[in-house]
């Protein structure tokens, strides 16, 4: 449907009256995220898998979409485009409780979505990528990266310790932007164990948008 999923998670007149087409890959975190946010939200939207270790995202048609071949592409009902996750997080957002009202917190909530895609994403996810989909074994992989990635996790422990969520004690697109890869982290040989607050928020966050449980499934494999 194209109005919010339930009291509280108000959107734009604009998205509630648009529908979209989100054009991503079933494993990739800064895909999933957008999606998680417009199931959330209640929005009209349409999945389109997009094959990229076929090589599907530099086919002809999907560059005249987003020239950089990359995923997540958003496609709106009038053919107009956004690509980047965050900026597609943050425009299916607008007007809704994901973003704070404060124009501090709101900033705030920002300032992860950067950390996120410049000291997060570059480490964990790609350390995940090389160990799951290129059958890398972690002692063939640049050390940096796992110790890249546990810095990024001890700076979560630490903003995590004394409270629920990342801004504004409430869930905001910070939350759901950090937990796409952080849930999954064990697929590039982290162990969320060490990092018990970021251990417990993701089971928050994932709860909150109503999905399983990674730590569960990987036990469960």
């Amino acid at each position: 449907n194209g109005t919010q999923a339930d009291e509280g998670r108000c959107i734009s007149a604009e998205q509630s009256m648009t529908s979209f087409r989100l054009y991503g890959h079933h494993e990739s975190g800064n895909c999933l995220k957008a999606l998680w946010t417009a199931r959330y939200l209640g929005l009209d939207i349409e999945w389109v898998e997009v094959d990229i270790f076929k090589g599907e995202s530099r086919s002809a048609a999907f560059l005249a979409l987003n020239p950089a071949g990359q995923v997540p592409v958003l496609e709106r009902s009038d053919g107009r485009t956004l690509a980047q996750s965050n900026a597609i997080l943050t425009y299916l957002a607008e007007g809704s409780e994901l973003i704070p009202e404060d124009s501090f917190d709101r900033a705030k909530m920002m300032e992860w979505l950067f950390w996120e895609q410049y000291s997060h994403e570059p480490t964990i996810a790609v350390r995940r990528s090389q160990m799951k989909f290129h059958a890398r074994r972690a002692d063939d992989l640049d050390p940096e990266l796992y110790a890249k990635g546990r810095r990024a996790l001890g700076v979560m422990e630490m903003r995590l310790l004394a409270r629920d969520f990342f801004v504004a004690e409430q869930l905001t697109l910070a939350d759901i932007a950090l937990v796409a890869y952080t849930r999954v982290a064990h697929e590039g040989g982290f162990d969320l164990a060490e990092f018990p607050a970021v251990q417990s928020w993701v089971r928050r966050v994932e709860s909150a948008l109503g999905l399983p449980h990674a730590a569960d499934h990987a036990m469960a494999g």
